[in-house]
């Protein structure tokens, strides 16, 4: 069982208390924090929205939002009590004048406290409330805003609302979250290469293929209709979660494992992106968009009649790229990214593709010559996979067949592992920014996609639409395909 280090005492006042984030992500982080003793008994947490809500009343919406999206296996009544009392509640216009003095008031009986104000309100806001945080002396040496993705819809809205906050918070008091980042797997992309020097010597384009990033979704649009129908998948999950995994998997050493140190290695991975140009987004670009179709045996909307019926939609639910990085460790090695919702199953992966041998010693009819494989998933079950090929047990020849050397973290460490935003949150109050992202990564990753934007923009096609319960469009498969490689998915 892993040591709990318990943090410094804290209020996190959360902005946006009654939103849908608040609901099925924090209010569960938190009480797990506080259920393995990490949070101090001294620690409130701070609901703040416009709704007029007295203390008593939310604490029932964070008892209901426990129970629903926590095990009941991992509540313990008694705890859930004690977690409960700990949580408080001030009614504040976040874009106006009311309820910034409740608020006041309300730190000012602890004012030696580490204050995370977090921001999971949509980004209009993050500036109206950094103001107000300001006007009205709530920022000190221990405060730390939490900026909620996506920031900005471009470069240009990006740099509005880093002009914004940055007037207030200074840049090492900033924490731009990605849930991803906060993945156990995904952190163990950094032990696995600078750990292992097994992996970390066949890190190179001598040895390496090809790499793959997978992020399906089986859901829809759901409630976000709205925001969705603006942004579409290249926004919502390329520009930030995708591009912050294929930083992780290129980037070189960093010098420690310091915040910035990291983060200026997966800068230098960002502005290494070839940029996509109105030339070629045909042959390395695929965008779909999800039709009528099936998940789980059961029929499902397409995307058009899930966002009310708007059949001129152009936003893309799903999209495929084939990109490279301009380094000479990556020289000629292709990544191919795609992810959509309404795909077959949930499913986050890594693939790294290993070169086949030049020359086998074996018989050709032993075995299909499989290339070695390093499968790395991120959910539904964490773990790393290294296919490689083994004798087929038993007398009659040499035969061959893959064989996975599989640890799952959670058998093997025998343990329940955090989720992303447990760790996040806990990182924000010990000031540790390692797993945040920095404004300078933010805004190069948006100038790479605005060009992508672009050159969609200057050859206007509709999305290819792709039944709901498929892997996307044909053209996605094709986008591999003709470089002579299969998507892993399709293989299994």
């Amino acid at each position: 069982m892993a040591t709990i280090i318990p943090v410094a005492s804290f209020d996190c006042v959360v902005f946006g208390a009654t939103g849908d984030l608040t609901t099925r992500k924090l209010l569960p982080a938190l009480y797990y924090r506080f259920k393995d003793g990490q949070i101090p008994k001294t620690s409130r947490i701070i609901g703040a929205s416009r709704s007029a809500m007295s203390t008593e009343a939310f604490r029932e919406r964070a008892r209901d939002a426990v129970k629903r999206f926590v095990p009941a296996v991992d509540i313990d009544e008694t705890k859930l009590a004690d977690f409960l009392e700990h949580v408080d509640y001030v009614a504040v216009d976040g874009a106006g004048e009311e309820g910034w003095s409740d608020l006041a008031a309300k730190l000012a009986e602890r004012p030696d406290q580490i204050r995370p104000f977090y921001l999971a309100t949509s980004p209009d806001l993050y500036g109206s409330i950094c103001r107000n945080l300001s006007a009205h002396g709530l920022i000190g040496d221990k405060s730390r805003v939490v900026l909620e993705k996506p920031i900005g819809k471009n470069l240009k809205s990006a740099r509005a609302i880093n002009d914004a906050v940055g007037e207030v918070f200074p840049e090492e008091q900033i924490f731009r979250i990605d849930h991803y980042l906060g993945k156990e797997t995904v952190q163990n992309l950094l032990a696995l290469r600078f750990a292992n020097t097994i992996f970390e010597r066949l890190w190179t384009a001598d040895v390496i293929d090809h790499v793959q990033i997978t992020v399906g979704e089986t859901v829809g649009v759901e409630g976000r209709a709205g925001y969705y129908d603006t942004s579409g998948a290249l926004r919502d999950m390329v520009q930030n979660h995708m591009l912050q995994l294929l930083c992780l998997m290129a980037m070189e050493s960093p010098l420690s494992l310091d915040a910035n140190s990291v983060r200026d290695e997966k800068l230098k991975v960002l502005r290494a992106l070839k940029p996509i140009t109105p030339n070629d987004v045909q042959s390395v670009t695929v965008r779909g968009q999800y039709a009528a179709g099936a998940i789980d045996g059961k029929s499902v909307d397409g995307y058009r009649t899930d966002i009310g019926g708007n059949e001129a939609s152009r936003t893309e639910t799903f999209v495929a790229l084939k990109l490279e990085v301009q380094s000479w460790r990556w020289a000629g090695v292709p990544f191919y990214l795609r992810t959509g919702k309404r795909l077959p199953k949930k499913l986050s992966e890594i693939v790294v593709q290993f070169r086949a041998s030049p020359f086998s010693i074996f018989p050709a009819e032993s075995f299909g010559r499989e290339p070695n494989r390093l499968v790395i998933r991120l959910q539904p079950e964490e773990g790393i996979k290294l296919e490689v090929m083994t004798k087929d047990p038993g007398p009659g020849g040499m035969r061959l067949r893959p064989t996975n050397l599989d640890i799952s973290f959670e058998e093997t460490f025998k343990q329940r592992y955090p989720d992303a935003y447990e760790r996040l949150l806990m990182d924000v109050v010990r000031g540790n920014a390692t797993l945040f992202m920095r404004r300078d990564e933010v805004e190069v990753a948006w100038a790479w996609a605005d060009s992508l934007l672009k050159a969609w923009a200057d050859r206007p096609e509709s999305p290819r639409l792709y039944p709901a319960g498929s892997w996307g469009p044909t053209a996605a498969i094709a986008l591999i395909e003709r470089d002579g490689r299969t998507w892993h998915e399709e293989m299994n």
